[in-house]
């Protein structure tokens, strides 16, 4: 067994999980499969402070596709 496995004092895991299994994760493991399957935007950091939640997103947006279609329609 490892010195580290062995040497509490730097330890901040909780008891109850085995640092045996978790050391062997694998950064980004799932990423391509999850992009393809979900619809995620990231917005860039002013954008995120003018729309706190995906609410305030989704109705902006709606907001803005109705007046794309009004100009649209009256030109």
């Amino acid at each position: 067994m490892s010195e580290r496995l062995l040497d509490d004092s730097n330890d901040e895991l909780r008891p109850e999980y085995d640092e045996t299994v978790l050391r062997h994760g694998v950064r980004g493991k799932y990423y391509e499969s999850y992009r393809k399957g979900t619809n995620l935007v990231l917005l860039d950091p002013d954008v995120a402070r003018a729309f706190p939640d995906g609410k305030t997103v989704n109705d902006a947006l709606r907001l803005l596709m109705k007046v794309a279609r009004t100009s649209t329609s009256s030109a």
